[in-house]
């Protein structure tokens, strides 16, 4: 029977594909929801519990300007800021991190394993150490670095067409060869430098201050809109660049902006937080089994960052015997989700 022999699609089977449309719609809404609610009562949690306990009255007053005796420097001053970094650096993380394994077709293809968070790293790094800086100096630089590597590794990939295992291997060896520089750079530090220098690469929120969490709001209000615009398109691409031009994607020129946009959110975040690792590696896979095949993981993929980022920072600052920066309780999570995730792949195939 030929193509024009075939029978219609019949009502019914319509009504199903209709029916089941909306039913994912309506799960991936529900799941953005619950993962929203859980962000701000992890949020209001983090600003309640410490070395003193304050309620949710204290803590609303603080937030809006009145002053309490003790609570308005500890939340107002400490827990506020903190727990705003963490939201925003995890949340940039989360949808900075999918958005390179959608284009990319590929769960590894995170960008703190590809080599842009040690572009970034060494960049700060050398400007700790070498250059003297501090402050807003080292973030810009660590901007200019991440920039700068993401460039190179896809100006090296682009090879006669755009690889996605091209990238990925060739951003395994930039970051190889990056992590070899950072280990130079520290190995001349002196004390005070190394202190510094290290603090910053394991990624914490301790020291956590407005002037750091300006830069990163700013960046997630202006480059998640141009990222939230691309996800269509994004999603396309999961297809196959063939099919996504055939579907009206413009490939080029998403693949770029996406790139150039997840970049600067991941580069700022890591200015303001350091390198928190694994948590753009892991937000993606996590968010994409919550919501579903087929829909959008953009938005739900950096609930689950700022999730894993606060969550973390509580159990890095209170559930352990001692205190530790937020970056190693993500980078003990996240080991064995790598581990998991390559023995996933070997068996089944490397689909996100």
């Amino acid at each position: 029977m030929t193509v024009m022999d075939a029978p219609p699609t019949s009502a019914p089977d319509v009504r199903d594909l209709v029916v089941g449309r909306r039913r994912r719609r309506r799960h991936r809404l529900v799941v953005t929801i619950v993962l929203a609610a859980a962000v701000v009562a992890v949020f209001a949690g983090t600003l309640m519990v410490g070395e003193s306990f304050y309620g949710p009255v204290d803590v609303i007053k603080v937030i809006f300007g009145q002053t309490v005796p003790g609570a308005s420097f500890t939340v107002g001053d400490l827990r506020l800021p903190r727990a705003s970094l963490g939201l925003l650096a995890g949340f940039a993380f989360g949808i900075a991190g999918v958005t390179f394994q959608t284009m990319l077709r590929n769960p590894l293809a995170s960008p703190d394993v590809i080599g842009i968070s040690s572009g970034a790293s060494a960049a700060a790094v050398f400007g700790i150490v070498v250059l003297s800086l501090d402050g807003p100096a080292v973030s810009l630089l660590a901007l200019v670095g991440a920039l700068v590597t993401a460039m190179a590794i896809y100006l090296l990939s682009d090879r006669g067409g755009f690889a996605g295992t091209r990238l990925i291997l060739i951003g395994i060896g930039v970051a190889a060869m990056l992590e070899s520089v950072v280990s130079y750079v520290l190995s001349k530090a002196a004390s005070w430098d190394l202190q510094t220098a290290m603090r910053w690469l394991t990624g914490s929120l301790n020291g956590a201050d407005w002037a750091s969490v300006v830069p990163v709001a700013i960046a997630c209000a202006v480059l998640v809109p141009v990222l939230l615009a691309q996800q269509r398109g994004l999603g396309a691409m999961r297809l196959g660049d063939d099919l996504a031009t055939g579907l009206g994607v413009r490939v080029p020129r998403t693949r770029v902006l996406s790139l150039l946009a997840a970049v600067a959110l991941l580069a700022i975040a890591t200015a303001g937080a350091g390198p928190i690792a694994f948590v753009a590696f892991m937000s993606g896979p996590i968010a994409v089994r919550l919501v579903g095949p087929g829909a959008s993981p953009l938005l739900p993929a950096g609930l689950v960052g700022s999730l894993l980022v606060m969550l973390s920072d509580l159990v890095g600052q209170f559930a352990l015997d001692g205190r530790y920066p937020v970056g190693v309780i993500t980078g003990v999570l996240g080991a064995p989700y790598l581990i998991f995730l390559l023995t996933r792949m070997n068996r089944s195939g490397g689909s996100l």
